[in-house]
């Protein structure tokens, strides 16, 4: 990629979920304006800023529309296993007492 953020390269927008996408769109498209702005009033350093900053638009755009027909998976969320060990005693106690009325109605079938 000769051209954008180096942050936002095709296998990295791979690894945002949905809402990130949507934030960093928000960002990119928010850096353009300034960027337009910067230029019509004589302020902008670096003019090629502007293309790589339209293309990161772009390669969002692409990613999501991608996902919307199915083309590009999108990520599963992961899970910390910290979180999965914090369950209450109250929910152990009756995610123990569901498994074990499953068991008795799949004996009596």
């Amino acid at each position: 990629m000769a051209i954008g953020s180096k942050e936002l390269a095709p296998d990295e927008l791979d690894t945002f979920e949905d809402d990130r996408l949507v934030e960093e769109l928000k960002k990119a498209k928010e850096e353009l304006f300034n960027l337009r702005f910067q230029s019509a009033t004589g302020q902008l350093e670096s003019h090629g800023r502007l293309r790589a900053v339209k293309r990161d638009i772009a390669r969002i755009y692409t990613v999501v529309r991608e996902r919307e027909l199915g083309i590009r998976a999108t990520p599963v969320a992961v899970e910390a296993p910290a979180k999965a060990e914090k369950k209450t005693k109250k929910a152990k106690a009756e995610a123990s007492t569901d498994a074990a009325a499953d068991a008795d109605e799949t004996k009596e079938a």
